[in-house]
């Protein structure tokens, strides 16, 4: 089988150029004779060369203009252009070479010179495809190892994850629930366009995978306070509350000696900053307002609103419906006005969380006033074992 032959298009207005030029080529390539720029075009439509060879000086369409379009096509702008031209001047050429052309052959030629230019040309367009080809080829490579690297260090995560919560004597899932109410209000957000200054600065491939480490720091904290059966005393409260900034601490070392990336910064300061309060009454920092990072407002909504809805040592679970009014009691409060504005466009999906992970739940006869209390007060004190809120 003889190889296939490259396709040469020779665009000219002077047809003995055309005739003369084919009857050069002809026994090497698969060669278009065009009488027009104009024509070009129609002819692309139908084949698409290895190569042009185009006339400068046409009417009508001149060859300046012609390589122009085809450089803004989209289609043929890869497509090499050799330009043909009587002229001697160089601000012809430059302007030519500017506008993308890839040589210059002065008229008349001599068939050797133009068969030993297209030549090179082709071979040059065959070495940049191959090259191109091997860099897309690498490119997935990398992407291909990147992704598996990124899975198992989510996969590591998430089982550490996974371990903290079954110390903790949760009922399970508190990480992946918060990661889908926080998804889901990240997803509002951009929606509404509220806050869209903040949203902008943050990186939110990693805003909503970097939640699973909010609570890492309680790694750090001793069985006899995180599993106890009951309200903490005053001390073991302030003991858990350090579990914020042992996290981030902890996030932090990792971050030191790893290069820098949005995905540990997000952690981080959401380990710190999830526990603060709007009215300045959280902790660690005693941070209010806007001084405390969105992603750890976010964050406070999803984990106060998760920490109602399920089972704890110290409680049994709330409804949806009990925790939506709780949520809203602390609006300027506990929690950023406006997000609790956003809680509320969005509970009935987050409730359909809930009841993904623990079954439909009947509205209980209404949220017990010991727990309100607490809540707005945001006390650092015993609460009822069927009602408070532990830190966490």
């Amino acid at each position: 089988m003889k190889p296939q032959r490259h396709k040469i298009m020779l665009v000219d207005d002077n047809l003995s150029n055309l005739a003369i030029g084919r009857s050069m080529l002809k026994d090497h390539y698969e060669v278009y004779p065009v009488p027009s720029g104009a024509r070009l075009f129609e002819v692309l439509e139908h084949v698409t060369p290895a190569l042009i060879l185009l006339d400068v000086l046409m009417p009508g369409m001149d060859g300046f203009e012609v390589i122009r379009r085809l450089k803004a096509s989209g289609r043929w702008e890869e497509v090499p252009v050799i330009f043909l031209t009587s002229r001697k001047d160089e601000g012809s050429e430059l302007e030519g070479l500017s506008l993308g052309a890839i040589d210059y052959v002065a008229k008349p030629f001599s068939a050797p010179l133009l068969l030993q230019r297209i030549r090179n040309q082709l071979l040059l367009e065959a070495h940049r495809k191959e090259l191109k080809r091997y860099s897309e080829d690498l490119e997935g490579i990398v992407k291909e190892k990147t992704a598996q690297v990124m899975d198992l260090q989510m996969t590591v995560i998430s089982t550490l994850a996974d371990m903290l919560e079954y110390r903790d004597d949760e009922t399970g899932g508190h990480v992946l629930r918060t990661q889908r109410y926080l998804d889901i209000m990240v997803g509002k957000l951009l929606e509404t366009g509220l806050y869209s200054e903040e949203m902008a600065r943050l990186d939110l491939d990693f805003l909503v995978p970097s939640a699973l480490l909010h609570d890492i720091g309680k790694i750090a904290i001793s069985d006899s306070i995180l599993r106890k059966p009951g309200p903490l005393d005053r001390e073991e409260f302030e003991e858990m509350k350090k579990h914020s900034r042992l996290g981030a601490d902890a996030i932090g070392r990792i971050s030191d000696k790893t290069a820098e990336h949005a995905f540990l910064r997000h952690a981080q300061t959401i380990a710190l900053t999830h526990h603060e309060k709007w009215d300045g009454s959280g902790y660690p920092d005693g941070l209010a307002g806007f001084d405390i990072p969105l992603e750890g407002r976010l964050m406070a909504v999803a984990d106060v609103y998760d920490a109602l809805v399920s089972d704890r040592p110290y409680k049994k679970a709330m409804s949806p419906g009990q925790a939506r009014r709780i949520i809203l009691e602390g609006r300027g409060k506990h929690f950023d006005p406006v997000l609790v504005d956003v809680f509320e466009m969005v509970c009935g999906e987050l409730e359909q969380v809930v009841q993904e992970f623990a079954g439909i739940r009947g509205e209980a006869a209404g949220a017990p006033a010991e727990a309100i209390a607490h809540f707005a007060a945001g006390r650092p004190s015993a609460r009822p074992a069927a009602a408070g809120l532990q830190a966490g």
